[in-house]
């Protein structure tokens, strides 16, 4: 089983707390072999990360990423994401040849119980398969020309990498990154869906679960994925009761002091089983997560209105990560 994860140094407990969990929950794995693109990783913690992995008897092979701007022949703006996300649509090039699948998975996961069942999926012709996100905004996937199509979240990836490669599918899903004038409102993520729609194959939601199966009933979630069958609302309530793979998106993330995500406790759980169990926790969120607690008991009861004032939130969200993306990076 190949396990590919992108990050910099400022995100390596994170990181380290989801190779945790998926060595302690996968311990009958024939083989484990992580890959990890890095970006300017200490050499500490890379004798860490390496020391940790080979505890569990598992693989690990670094790729130390260079400036991002030296991959891409055209200029592009993340808009407020760390461009180390891009890195991923490089996996073709950057991987091994005799790597042909990988599962991808975002630094901001916790592996919650066995990924063979993930790992032996057949997906046919696809080269992709992820989970749809039935919230993302309709004129998004119109402008990404989607519309007729499911669109997935790529924090979880399930790659066929033979595929991948024999189809030159890198390039096309450059090329419409570049179409798009390098400023796509979710860089690699949009790039992805619109170059390979109606090729994508659809996981079950139970491997990328988020906080959005708990805000929203499945009926609100069924509306904004215009009546179709995306997710199932058996699939919906499965991923509900046992998510296997648990991605923090958005701004309540388990390290954040106050925050009451459901999961927190798992994050913690395998982060304390890590060299990284004393990373001290953010603070500055308590008035934050008091007010999103109020927010969210008020919009219970109304959670079309809850999706249309979050959406309506997003880019100022974006602009504020943008601001402190360049000031973390001018530091």
């Amino acid at each position: 089983m190949n396990i590919l994860y992108t990050f910099n140094d400022k995100f390596v407990p994170q990181a380290a707390a989801g190779i945790c969990s998926i060595c302690e929950n996968n311990k009958g794995a024939d083989s484990i072999h992580f890959y990890l693109f890095t970006h300017q990783l200490s050499d500490q913690n890379k004798q860490k990360l390496t020391e940790f992995v080979h505890s569990y008897r598992r693989e690990v092979t670094f790729v130390e990423l260079l400036d991002l701007s030296s991959y891409f022949d055209f200029e592009f703006d993340t808009l407020g994401w760390n461009p180390v996300i891009l890195a991923r649509l490089l996996m073709d090039k950057l991987l091994p040849l005799e790597v042909e699948r990988i599962i991808y998975l975002d630094g901001d996961t916790i592996v919650r119980g066995s990924l063979e069942e993930l790992w032996a999926t057949d997906m046919g012709q696809c080269a992709v398969g992820g989970c749809a996100e039935p919230t993302v905004d309709k004129a998004r996937k119109a402008q990404l020309g989607m519309s007729e199509y499911p669109y997935i979240n790529s924090g979880v990836l399930l790659v066929d990498l033979k595929i991948w490669r024999e189809n030159d599918l890198g390039k096309r899903i450059i090329d419409f990154y570049q179409a798009g004038g390098g400023r796509l409102f979710a860089p690699d993520q949009d790039a992805i869906n619109g170059a390979l729609k109606g090729e994508i194959f659809l996981l079950h939601p139970k491997y990328n679960f988020s906080n959005t199966f708990l805000f929203y009933p499945y009926r609100t979630l069924k509306k904004l994925m215009d009546g179709r069958d995306y997710i199932t609302e058996t699939a919906c309530r499965e991923a509900k009761e046992n998510p296997v793979i648990v991605h923090y998106l958005g701004e309540e993330r388990p390290w954040r002091n106050k925050n009451t995500h459901k999961y927190r406790g798992d994050f913690l759980h395998y982060l304390h089983k890590t060299p990284w169990r004393d990373m001290p926790m953010e603070d500055g969120w308590e008035l934050y997560f008091l007010c999103w607690r109020i927010f969210n008991g008020v919009m219970k009861v109304t959670p079309m209105l809850r999706y249309k004032i979050i959406n309506s939130l997003i880019p100022a969200f974006m602009a504020h990560r943008s601001k402190q993306l360049k000031k973390n990076h001018e530091k």
